[in-house]
C-alpha cells in the first residue's frame, strides 16, 4: 500500500488543497490517514479509484448529451 502526500494528490487530481479538504469534509473524496502529529497522507489506490470514477461519470454524462 502506497501513501502519498497532498502535493501528489493535487497533481493526480488537479484539485487544489482547499478543494481536497472540502471534498473530504463532504464525503466526496477519500479520507486522509494520520501519519504523525502534523502529517497526513492518502492511500494512493483510493485516490486513483476516485479519479477513475470521476472520468467514468464524465464520460457517461458526455455520452448522454444531445448534440445541438
Amino acid at each position: 500500500m502506497n501513501i502519498i502526500t497532498l502535493e501528489r494528490v493535487t497533481e493526480k487530481t488537479t484539485l487544489g488543497r482547499s478543494s481536497v479538504y472540502n471534498y473530504m469534509k463532504d464525503g466526496r473524496f477519500p479520507a486522509s490517514v494520520r501519519l504523525g502529529e502534523r502529517h497526513v497522507g492518502w492511500v494512493e489506490a483510493e485516490v486513483d479509484d476516485w479519479v477513475k470514477k470521476q472520468v467514468a461519470a464524465s464520460r457517461a454524462e458526455q455520452s448522454n448529451e444531445v448534440p445541438a
